[in-house]
């Protein structure tokens, strides 16, 4: 399984969530709604969920193992970090090696 693309979407607002998430895998499959979030130990990510009836929030997807895991949250946080570095550039910046 390789993921194939990851789409980051910021959170403007001030907050321990920082980003919305998609990736596809094998150009095939998507998953939306991985959150980035700010915990007290760093970045990590949370799979989409939903409350179930007992009150309690429950993945609708999530990897199996903590291998696949693992792997998933070094390339989401890679490019979250890719993300937010793009963002501080300052106004101009993009492109000027080609000049």
């Amino acid at each position: 399984m390789q993921v194939t693309d990851v789409r980051v979407r910021k959170i403007a607002k001030e907050g321990k969530m920082k980003a919305v998430v998609s990736i596809t895998l094998d150009e095939e499959f998507v998953v939306h709604d991985i959150k980035v979030i700010e915990g007290d130990k760093g970045l990590f990510i949370a799979m989409p969920s939903r409350r179930a009836g007992d009150g309690e929030y429950r993945d609708i997807a999530h990897p199996i193992n903590s291998e696949t895991r693992e792997r998933l949250q070094r390339i989401i946080l890679e490019q979250y970090d890719k993300a937010m570095a793009e963002s501080a550039e300052p106004v101009g910046s993009v492109g000027s090696e080609e000049e």
